[in-house]
């Protein structure tokens, strides 16, 4: 079975090329290699290698500077979704394609299940909504990936910023008044080869949204804690700083980022048998990796 991955230099792009289950044929392409929002380009490239799935890992995924750019992320994550839709039914292929909690405003008191209202409040959100409603009109054979506060070894992410500050600064301030579901992108790669194996062994998949996130829940402010304890423990920071909880109001940003963005994640695994990680496990995986680079 073939499969073409875009955005193969990102976070979740590139574990998704690393953690390549045998069997599968893997065309990865980056963002500078494949441009998404290039309805040609994509068109050849998919008729090239004829794949059978396309995974979308390609997004604009800077939160604040969506609101001063938002051509360029409405481009990619609206116009490029459109464009490997349209390629995809030209050479018959699924599309496995990644999405967000931002596509919620964040206001609800229970963890949001996919046949729940979306309602983003900033243009991030939107343009990821909008790019996955695109590909649902267009492509029968589509499975959106919901996911939350992806983390890494590859990449810009809350892990690594927080060690680069913790070993800089005596004292941080952290949000804590966000709730959400850590997820590393490890584990996001390893759920979207499973459902690719799925589809190779079926020959078809219950195509739709699903929702996929790391537990338990936590707040920035108990993210920011564990990454500093376990870093310290796996020898990666000296000392501890000091960590003070400070409100959404305390540090204003460009977007506004949901208060509660806590995934139901109960339908993937009824469906596909797919469970939640712990995303403390994945962290000091992390870490461990981090501390032998």
């Amino acid at each position: 079975m073939r499969v073409l991955l875009t955005g193969a230099s990102g976070q979740v792009g590139h574990e998704i090329e690393r953690l390549a289950l045998a069997g599968f044929d893997l065309l990865a392409r980056t963002s500078s290699q494949l441009d998404i929002t290039d309805a040609s380009a994509v068109l050849a490239a998919a008729s090239d290698f004829k794949p059978d799935i396309i995974m979308n890992a390609a997004a604009y995924t800077a939160v604040d500077q969506a609101e001063s750019e938002s051509e360029c992320a409405w481009s990619v994550n609206k116009t490029g979704p459109t464009n490997l839709a349209k390629a995809a039914q030209n050479v018959g292929a699924a599309v496995f394609h990644l999405s967000t909690d931002y596509v919620f405003a964040g206001d609800s008191k229970c963890a949001y299940r996919e046949t729940d209202a979306p309602g983003p409040t900033g243009v991030y959100g939107a343009s990821k909504l909008a790019g996955e409603q695109a590909l649902m009109a267009e492509v029968q054979r589509s499975l959106i990936l919901r996911t939350s506060w992806v983390f890494g070894v590859h990449g810009k992410n809350f892990v690594k910023t927080m060690l680069k500050m913790g070993a800089e600064r005596e004292e941080l301030r952290v949000v804590a008044d966000q709730r959400g579901c850590p997820t590393s992108a490890a584990s996001i790669a390893n759920c979207l080869w499973a459902l690719a194996a799925h589809y190779r062994k079926a020959g078809d998949l219950q195509w739709g949204t699903y929702h996929f996130a790391g537990s338990p829940v936590c707040t920035w402010h108990d993210f920011a804690q564990e990454i500093l304890n376990r870093a310290l423990q796996a020898g990666l920071l000296h000392r501890l700083p000091v960590l003070c909880p400070i409100t959404t109001q305390d540090y204003p940003t460009p977007a506004q980022r949901p208060a509660f963005s806590v995934l139901d994640c109960s339908q993937i695994q009824h469906t596909f048998g797919i469970s939640q990680p712990d995303w403390r496990d994945d962290l000091d995986e992390v870490l461990e990796q981090l501390r032998l680079q």
